[in-house]
């Protein structure tokens, strides 16, 4: 048995597994009503001055120590991922603010026929909670994030004004509005968590002085380290970093005691609390519900229903890139958020598949060496390569496909037997197949984008059938339902099982929809620590 110190003789109010998007979110809203909380986080704070968008091979460092993907990354905090039985790679980051270090920023909201695609298309299931029930906390999520944007998009319920102006679409995104408005076909400028205009405390706007995907120094960019741990930390919160969580620990009735973890110096640690909030996403949260399982919860932590781990949902992607001769927009910037197309988003049954899909828009094709690198075809080597690397380099416009992944149990996260993390604890091993319907949707979309481009002026289009290292999205492995028997937690975050655990990540997802799910993570999130404070006092010293 494993030697474990109490790492205090305090025992916390709530402690929360995890500092990303939604971790951040629930402790600076618990802390400011007078929860004692703490969160154990596995990376470390990041410092703006050495993301590797200051540095001229930024690109290069995108590939290896800052890549999107932990199996390439490889940092003493990450843990290994087995997806060879995957048809798509999942990518996080660990640290302060989560996978906000990493993202475009770019935060359309769930459509409200999103919580109810059962009762509507008679597919998967309904939602416990509608979208006006998290319409309230989206906004609020608006204000500590700071969104830009536009109201009036006709594809969305009427919403409140943003905090500020959208960021502009530029030549591109006129490029390809002109083309929309053609067709007659929806756009509209994107929501992005980026500034337009001074926002935050010390958060300038974004200068476009280059690419954003892996952290921005300038603060343009929102991410958690940056707003709500700011925020929470003040109201005395306490943010273990650099520390790994090894299992939930529970007491003889089967109630949450707290974690035992491993801190930076190896050695092996206890923190009690009176109640748990696993916010660790959707691969990081059933591996860690599956590797606490004890006598009284033999298949894993609040698992009574067999649901944790299944029904992962990622979003699947596809594109095509057109080919502009002597183009003169910008490739720098925001990326994926100038504007976004929904025209094909709701259920048509003409089409073949139910549910549908977004266009995003990205500027250009990234720098020199992910335009060598990326392209179908890719620009070949040898005797052409300059020529062609000259026609393609800042002359390309894209259409990304985000298309919904509807939810099917064999679809799954599990514990794997042999591959570890550095500290030995068992690695997530993905299986994950692309659907039918997903082959479909995405099939349309792509001919479809043609036409946009076509419409545009192209000179050549590019099409990507299928992006695999895509898996930006975890969700679905420990659903939301009434139904104990076919759900994890409750419309409040909560377990069916355990009264005094709950989640709060992309995991409780019941669909993905066909929108980046951030901000619905994150009004998830506000939601249960409104519920805790109002219903769970209980939990309060």
């Amino acid at each position: 048995m494993t030697k474990v110190d109490h790492d205090t003789d305090r025992t916390a109010d709530v402690l929360i597994i995890g500092a990303g998007a939604s971790g951040a979110a629930v402790a600076a809203s618990l802390s400011e009503d007078g929860f004692d909380v703490v969160c154990i986080e596995q990376g470390h704070w990041q410092d703006a001055s050495k993301f590797p968008t200051v540095k001229s091979d930024y690109e290069f460092r995108a590939m290896s120590s800052w890549s999107i993907n932990p199996n390439k990354r490889k940092l003493p905090e990450d843990y290994p991922v087995n997806n060879d039985d995957s048809a798509i790679e999942p990518v996080m980051f660990n640290g302060v603010g989560g996978s906000t270090i990493l993202w475009a920023a770019h935060t359309p909201r769930l459509h409200p026929s999103d919580f109810r695609v059962k009762t509507l298309d008679g597919v998967a299931d309904d939602w416990p909670i509608s979208y006006e029930d998290l319409e309230p906390w989206y906004d609020l999520n608006d204000h500590v994030m700071g969104c830009a944007g536009i109201a009036g998009d006709p594809a969305n319920p009427p919403r409140s004004e943003r905090q500020m102006p959208p960021v502009p679409i530029g030549k591109d995104g006129e490029l390809l509005a002109g083309a929309f408005d053609r067709l007659g076909w929806h756009w509209w400028p994107s929501d992005n968590y980026v500034n337009s205009t001074r926002y935050g405390e010390g958060r300038d706007a974004c200068n476009f002085c280059g690419y954003n995907m892996m952290g921005c120094y300038q603060r343009a960019k929102s991410s958690t380290d940056l707003n709500y741990w700011p925020r929470a930390i003040d109201n005395g919160a306490e943010l273990v970093t650099g520390a790994r969580v090894r299992e939930i620990t529970t007491d003889s009735s089967g109630r949450a005691t707290g974690v035992n973890y491993v801190d930076t110096e190896g050695n092996n640690k206890h923190r009690a609390a009176r109640a748990m909030v696993v916010a660790a996403n959707g691969v990081g949260t059933p591996r860690m519900l599956l590797m606490s399982d004890s006598d009284k919860h033999p298949n894993g932590l609040a698992n009574s229903s067999g649901l944790v781990g299944k029904n992962l949902m990622f979003h699947v992607y596809a594109g095509v890139t057109g080919i502009f001769p002597n183009h003169d927009g910008e490739w720098v910037g925001p990326a994926a958020n100038m504007m976004i197309s929904q025209e094909f988003y709701e259920t048509d049954p003409s089409r073949g598949f139910v549910r549908g899909y977004s266009y995003q828009t990205a500027r250009g094709s990234g720098g020199p060496a992910s335009t060598a690198r990326g392209g179908s075809p890719r620009v070949p080597w040898g005797a052409d390569h300059h020529s062609q690397m000259l026609r393609r380099f800042g002359n390309t416009v894209s259409l990304g496909v985000i298309g919904d992944d509807l939810p099917e149990e064999h679809n799954s996260v599990t514990l794997d037997p042999k591959l570890t993390d550095s500290s030995g604890l068992p690695a997530p091993k993905i299986n994950y197949t692309v659907s039918k319907n997903s082959r479909a949707l995405l099939d349309h979309a792509l001919v479809q984008g043609q036409k946009v481009l076509e419409e545009a002026g192209v000179d050549e289009v590019m099409v990507n059938r299928f992006s695999r290292e895509a898996g930006w999205h975890l969700m679905g492995t420990a659903r939301m339902g009434d139904d104990p028997e076919r759900s994890v937690v409750d419309k409040n975050g909560q377990s069916h099982d355990i009264d005094n655990l709950f989640i709060v990540d992309g995991s409780v997802f019941v669909t993905g929809g066909a929108v980046n799910p951030t901000p619905t993570i994150q009004a998830i999130a506000l939601r249960t620590a409104d519920y805790i404070m109002n219903e769970r006092k209980d939990l309060k010293s």
